[in-house]
């Protein structure tokens, strides 16, 4: 249910001569639920308006995010659209021009009241991947938006210093200098070799404008052009780097992971795809595993690491040797880790202490499963997400598995897509895991004997295109009614990998 406050804010917002006109009456504290309103409506023009007299030094879309929900939709997280994110930028930028050019000449509008605004934070607002649907802004377009904002801010500053002004003229006809005033932007960063030229030029420029990265992601950057980012970017802000599909291999890595030693309050570091293969290491190439494991012991605050597709086989433990801290969340999906490398992490301080944990791409057979069943015995107590995604766990494999697996309690997430499994043994998973009162999401796979006839019958796992879709729907609607009777309809089980359900490391 809207609140009073909020629905009389959508209508002051709907109409802009009326908004201008209160801005300079209003009391301060009503600017938060007329931004919001804003937001929600999709009113642009009273964005910036807001944002140019905005009465505060700081400005957080985050503290507002849980407004939002309640306002419009209930129970459910609004994010801006990307236009209202475009207006914020745009007040800011026009918010610095007019400080640089006080006093103020011409006829456009001019707000009594002062801009404020010292701290602007978006983080948090943007989807890495996707442009979230027609009205959404990608992290991508965000960190373009921001990075030309930087610069234009710059060249105007410039301008006015090097060629003066008729508009900086003061009382004796003496040139006035602009004022000093400077707005600093909290956003998180997402680079590729397209944006890289004009990132690089924004964090190398001195100016009113001034980013800083919480979470860095980049992507395919040359291991010179990822060096030269992360030197720029202010050491203290940064709490995750993300190097995805960046072709480092060891070598690349052993040059970039000094760089990230700057970086204190570093939390998390994911090296997905990065061309690490230890069985090609040609020989004296130990020294350089010796290399990361030294830079990986330099990062005093990591929590979460990530090495998907990084073929450490045999050698987790040269890899992880220095790291002193224990890890809550270790990615490790196809990593061709071998029965010694999961022995060292069930004896590793890492165990007790890992909330998230991905071994997915391995094959749990006979020799492996074992070690499976120790760590997760030593990680029970603090485990929250568990994905074993296209591990090759049969009905018999599975059995042998939910004793311990029924031992983590604090399960909130379980992956278990892609894996041969039968509809009796999607019963026994389901029931068996219906004590875990935390567990809320569960990826299972089509069950092999749902495959369709017209396709050879085989022992693999199936995907969407192989499966007879009666008698998969057969099977999901009776896999929903044990939960609905088993009075736990909150737990969600789908095949649908692609949800925007993602564990976080930072929301966990």
């Amino acid at each position: 249910m809207r609140s009073l406050a909020f629905l009389c804010a959508r209508r002051l917002v709907s109409h802009r001569p009326g908004l201008r006109r209160a801005l300079d009456l209003l009391p301060a504290e009503l600017y938060p639920v007329l931004f919001r309103a804003a937001v929600t409506d999709r009113r642009v023009l009273a964005v910036r308006d807001l944002v140019g007299t905005w009465p505060f030094p700081v400005l957080s879309f985050h503290q507002l995010l849980g407004h939002w929900h309640r306002d419009r939709h209930p129970g459910r997280a609004e994010k801006p659209g990307k236009s209202c994110i475009q207006a914020v930028i745009m007040a800011v930028v026009a918010h610095l021009r007019r400080a640089l050019e006080e006093p103020c000449r011409g006829t456009r509008w001019v707000p009594k009241r002062r801009c404020r605004l010292r701290v602007l934070d978006v983080t948090g607002l943007q989807a890495i991947d996707t442009d979230g649907g027609p009205e959404g802004m990608s992290l991508w377009s965000g960190t373009v938006a921001l990075a030309k904002a930087c610069l234009e801010v710059s060249k105007h500053q410039s301008e006015l210093l090097n060629h003066g002004s008729k508009r900086l003229k003061g009382p004796s006809g003496a040139s006035a200098a602009p004022q000093s005033i400077a707005v600093e932007v909290h956003t998180d960063f997402f680079v590729n070799s397209t944006s890289y030229g004009v990132v690089r030029d924004a964090l190398q420029t001195t100016g009113p404008l001034c980013l800083k990265c919480r979470d860095f992601h980049a992507e395919e950057l040359s291991v010179a052009g990822t060096v030269k980012l992360l030197e720029s970017l202010d050491p203290a802000s940064v709490r995750r780097v993300d190097l995805r599909f960046s072709n480092l291999g060891l070598p690349g890595l052993c040059t970039v992971l000094p760089h990230l030693t700057q970086f204190t309050n570093l939390l998390s570091l994911k090296l997905p795809y990065s061309n690490i293969d230890v069985r090609r290491l040609p020989g004296g190439m130990d020294s350089s595993l010796r290399c990361v494991a030294v830079q990986l012991g330099r990062l005093p605050c990591l929590k979460e690491l990530n090495l998907a597709s990084s073929r450490l086989s045999g050698k987790l433990r040269h890899v992880l040797s220095d790291v002193r801290v224990p890890l809550e969340s270790l990615e490790l999906s196809f990593c061709c880790l071998l029965p010694g490398d999961l022995a060292f992490l069930s004896q590793s301080i890492h165990a007790p202490a890992l909330k998230k944990l991905d071994l997915s791409g391995h094959n749990f057979s006979e020799n492996l499963l074992q070690f499976l069943r120790d760590l997760l015995e030593e990680a029970s107590a603090s485990l929250l997400h568990l994905d074993l995604t296209e591990c090759r766990l049969t009905d018999s494999r599975l059995e042998a598995l939910l004793p311990v697996l029924c031992r983590c309690s604090r399960l909130r997430c379980l992956g278990f897509f892609g894996n041969p499994l039968s509809t009796p043994g999607l019963k026994t998973l389901l029931r068996k895991t219906l004590i875990l009162q935390d567990l809320r999401l569960v990826y299972y796979p089509y069950p092999v004997d749902c495959r369709s006839q017209d396709l050879p019958s085989t022992s693999g796992c199936l995907f969407k295109d192989e499966v007879d879709e009666e008698r998969f729907a057969a099977v999901s609607t009776e896999l929903c009614r044990m939960l609905l009777s088993s009075g736990r309809a909150d737990v969600v089980w789908t095949t649908d990998i692609s949800r925007d359900d993602t564990v976080d490391f930072f929301t966990v």
